[in-house]
């Protein structure tokens, strides 16, 4: 019985310390990466604004709804094992920049990303993502924070695209500079 209390003491100390830690955290961050994808910037323009094709080369993407365009631009929801989240285009301007932002406001977390395309030479695009990050939650701040990382989501998010290009990549971090930099 004593050793019973003694771990639920601990597990309850670290719960404590968890949320503590998350509720000290800035509620915001951004975070930047960046790959050269061996596709041209139109090329890369297409596969990024195509949603009801992600689930073919997403692998954490099983199915997406196509949803009615908003005043700002395409809208549409993704499904994967994390549960369906939202998206809207703010701006798109082909084939450069392409900012997205998560619609839903019942998640722990929110905010969006904007895709910087730069040509990289003649068959390649250097394919920049800065994240304006919002994570309401405590314990997912704690969790974003210290256990998956900021740029975990966009790590992924380059190596998907690069592979679906014949490519592998390892994304390196992007200088962010002026409005970029700014939450």
């Amino acid at each position: 019985m004593k050793w019973a209390l003694i771990v639920v003491g601990v597990v309850a100390a670290l719960v404590l310390i968890v949320v503590v830690v998350g509720m000290m955290l800035p509620r915001d961050h951004v975070a930047a990466r960046s790959a050269r994808i061996a596709a041209t910037p139109d090329t890369v323009w297409v596969a990024l604004t195509d949603p009801a094709r992600f689930p073919s080369w997403r692998p954490d993407v099983k199915s997406v709804e196509v949803l009615a365009p908003t005043a700002t631009g395409p809208s549409w929801r993704e499904h994967s094992s994390d549960g369906a989240i939202t998206y809207v285009v703010d701006t798109a301007q082909a084939p450069q920049r392409l900012v997205v932002h998560i619609a839903d406001r019942n998640l722990p977390f929110g905010g969006r990303w904007e895709y910087r395309i730069a040509s990289d030479g003649p068959s390649a695009s250097r394919v920049t993502i800065i994240e304006h990050g919002s994570v309401y939650n405590p314990v997912y701040r704690f969790v974003s924070r210290f256990i998956m990382g900021h740029t975990a989501t966009i790590d992924a998010y380059l190596r998907a695209l690069a592979k679906r290009f014949g490519g592998d990549v390892v994304p390196s971090a992007a200088a962010l500079s002026g409005e970029a930099a700014a939450v």
